[in-house]
């Protein structure tokens, strides 16, 4: 797993790494009763997580001797929106051999509703017609970090669409949030004591634009929208990479001194 603790919704990865030892080249293939590989996801109570989907994972050659790593987003196949804990397996198996395969170490991790921190119910159009979103920032804290993500949920079934990090956040500054025209919600929060974030999420869930600002000479920068429908970060230094690259290469390391010429 990438990481134990998830937020509820957002993309659980799960890494499976198959080592050959069997002294010939593998083809790993599905048949039309069994896939080569597929997972159990478990709730605590031993109960199995619904699934979405059936796996549908393509062909995979290994060498002899070799090993081959396949990621794989859980959320794409088991319906795991629900906070608790969860285990999850994998079952690798050789068409060759038999059917009920090589299972891998059992993991465990959990799902977290977070907190949310501002929401907002939004209208929008797609080939059915008319629906609702509600987007919403959560905040979550993971050991001594403090994160924010962006989670747009359906408003038909209450599902969400997508949940992503953001960014780990200063919580010294309280995070500006707003809608803009297009529906879009704008995020800015402190990442580190002189540097400020701002993303926009689209009403679909995507990650639309995240740029960096710098404190300006007076004050914290400011989230301001207008009456036009527009959302523009004031009264910040927008930070520039490649400038701040530029400068850093200026500065002199110490054994870049010219020689001191002797008498």
């Amino acid at each position: 797993m990438n990481k134990k603790d998830y937020v509820a919704g957002e993309a659980v990865i799960a890494e499976v790494i198959i080592t050959n030892h069997s002294g010939k080249e593998l083809n790993l293939a599905s048949t039309r009763q069994l896939p080569w590989l597929s997972f159990v996801v478990t709730k605590s109570n031993g109960n199995p997580v619904p699934t979405r989907k059936l796996n549908a994972f393509g062909a995979l050659k290994i060498k002899a001797g070799e090993s081959m790593a396949k990621r794989v987003d859980l959320t794409e196949f088991f319906i795991l929106y629900s906070q608790g804990n969860y285990a999850v397996s994998a079952v690798i198996r050789d068409p060759n051999g038999a059917t009920e395969g090589a299972k891998t170490n059992r993991l465990l991790f959990n799902l977290n509703p977070g907190r949310t921190y501002w929401s907002q119910r939004v209208g929008v159009s797609n080939d059915r017609g008319s629906t609702t979103r509600e987007i919403k920032l959560l905040t979550f804290s993971s050991g001594q970090k403090s994160q924010l993500y962006a989670q747009v949920i359906d408003g038909e079934t209450g599902v969400p669409m997508r949940t992503f990090l953001l960014g780990d956040a200063l919580m010294l500054r309280k995070p500006m949030v707003t809608v803009d025209g297009n529906q879009r919600m704008h995020v800015m929060f402190l990442a580190t004591p002189a540097m400020w974030v701002h993303c926009q999420v689209s009403a679909d869930g995507n990650l639309v634009a995240r740029d960096i600002h710098q404190l300006a000479a007076q004050g914290d920068p400011v989230l301001m929208a207008y009456g036009d429908g527009s959302v523009k970060v004031v009264n910040s230094i927008p930070y520039d990479p490649e400038a701040a690259a530029r400068e850093r290469a200026k500065i002199r390391k110490a054994s870049d001194r010219p020689d001191i010429p002797t008498e």
